[in-house]
């Protein structure tokens, strides 16, 4: 059996999240029945992480296990040709150790949610980014920021769905910077409770705004109370844009 690692970029735009559901399409789904039809066998692909609905990725990561050998380069053109309609790209193919483990064997996920702040609506970036009309501080949404890193109960952030067994996490980097009319948000930790990055954002956002201090994050960290943070931010600025690995691992 050969093990090969997918690296993958997708716009979640059109579909239902990255994993498999029943009656809906995810991305997910459209690789395995392009590797289905490729290989003429039933087939699994194991990713990274899970994205949700309308979240999209400039790296996610996921392996699979196949039979025959293949090169690389036959694998990625293959899948690539069948997903030729859908906006979603293998952008490489490698050869792997058997233990390697897309999920378990990463080291770190980072994300990057974009802002757009102006009055004027976006036009090729529909779908691709926040857009806030109005303008927000992106220096206090910054400071705010760092009062989530470290390790913490991030209970406030975590969705009331979440299944993860412990609401610990730790956050190594959570970073709020302006590019022109944008606001980028960048977060790195080990993993995430379900819709984290998107909780910490709708609350960073308060703060940009002015309707909360810096400091109030912090408050809003200790109460461990998702009703005391902000709303969740929508998901269409949100980038799942890194995936780290050991190297024994990679």
């Amino acid at each position: 059996m050969n093990r090969y690692k997918l690296i993958i970029e997708y716009d979640g735009s059109p579909f239902a999240g990255w994993q498999r559901q029943s009656h809906v399409l995810t991305v997910q789904q459209a690789i395995e029945e392009a590797l289905t039809e490729f290989l003429q066998i039933p087939t699994t692909i194991y990713g990274s992480g899970r994205t949700d609905s309308g979240v999209h990725a400039t790296c996610q990561v996921a392996h699979v296990d196949i039979e025959k050998e293949y090169s690389p380069e036959a694998i990625q053109g293959a899948v690539n040709q069948r997903l030729n309609d859908l906006p979603i790209s293998i952008l490489a193919v490698e050869n792997v150790s058997p233990d390697f483990h897309a999920r378990f064997s990463a080291s770190h996920r980072a994300y990057r949610y974009i802002i757009l702040c102006r009055r004027a609506r976006p036009t090729f970036e529909q779908g691709q980014v926040w857009w806030v009309p109005r303008p927000l501080d992106h220096e206090k949404m910054h400071e705010a920021g760092q009062f989530l890193l470290g390790h913490h109960d991030f209970t406030s952030f975590r969705d009331s769905m979440c299944q993860a067994s412990s609401p610990m996490k730790t956050m190594d980097v959570l970073n709020v910077l302006r590019e022109d009319d944008r606001i980028i948000v960048s977060a790195k930790s080990r993993s995430f409770l379900h819709r984290q990055v998107r909780n910490m954002v709708g609350t960073l956002k308060r703060v940009g705004d002015g309707s909360w201090e810096p400091q109030k994050v912090k408050e809003i960290l200790e109460a461990k109370d998702r009703c005391a943070a902000g709303p969740t931010a929508p998901p269409q600025g949100l980038y799942l844009c890194d995936i780290g690995f050991e190297p024994q691992s990679a």
